[in-house]
Order: C-alpha cells, then sequence, then structure tokens
C-alpha cells in the first residue's frame, strides 16, 4: 500500500518561505508523477504544482507560478515543494499527491494517491 507522508507546514509571515516534504512509501515512486494541490478555506481542493517522474518536466497553476518550486530526489521516495513570497491566500492545506500519468483529468481531480495534509499559514 502506498502511503504519503507530508511535513514542513506552518505559520509564516506574509512575504516568508517555507519547504514541504512529502515522503512516499514503495518501490514506485520513481514512476510516480508526483503533485500538490491545496484546500483553502472554503474553497474546493485545488492544483498547485506538478512534476513528472524523471524531474524533467513540472507544471505550475498560474496563481504561483515564480513563486513555489516542485523538486523530488527519487533516491530519498521524496517531493518537495518550496515556496517562497508567501502571500495571505496561499494559506490553507496542503496535499500530496501522487500516480501514473498526467493529464488535463488529473490536474483538476488528482492522482491515485493522496496525503493526509499539511497546514501553511501565511499571516500578515
Amino acid at each position: 500500500q502506498v502511503q504519503l507522508v507530508e511535513s514542513g507546514g506552518g505559520l509564516v509571515q506574509t512575504g516568508g518561505s517555507l519547504r514541504l516534504s512529502c515522503e512516499v512509501s514503495g518501490r514506485a515512486f520513481s514512476t510516480y508523477t508526483m503533485a500538490w494541490f491545496r484546500q483553502v478555506h472554503g474553497k474546493e481542493r485545488e492544483f498547485v504544482a506538478a512534476i513528472s517522474w524523471s524531474g524533467g518536466t513540472t507544471y505550475y497553476a498560474d496563481s504561483v507560478e515564480g513563486r513555489f518550486t516542485i523538486s523530488r530526489d527519487n533516491y530519498k521516495n521524496t517531493v518537495y515543494l518550496q515556496m517562497n513570497s508567501l502571500k495571505p491566500e496561499d494559506t490553507g492545506v496542503y496535499y500530496c499527491n501522487g500516480g501514473r500519468g498526467w493529464s488535463d483529468y488529473e490536474r483538476r481531480y488528482g492522482l491515485d494517491y493522496w496525503g493526509k495534509g499539511t497546514l501553511v499559514t501565511a499571516s500578515s
């Protein structure tokens, strides 16, 4: 069974930075596309960023492009989300997500496996 465990969330001032990590169990990590989604209070869960199995291709939501960077370490079975210049509207629960493939469908609904989420609060 694949398990995803996020860490690194917390409280940060507006303009600050945080790095989220997600460790994935199992041997298939290096074959998975990995992504981050977030759920802001009162809104539906939304796509933030994704990275191909090799790390060679990345995708970002327009709202985070240029501020957030997704990366992965296939030796450590871990995916990261570096978040810079945080804004109050970035506040929410961030979910790690992984699985095979990537299309508009997965960008909208996510891949097969989900973590439980980690809370990020950017406060002015």
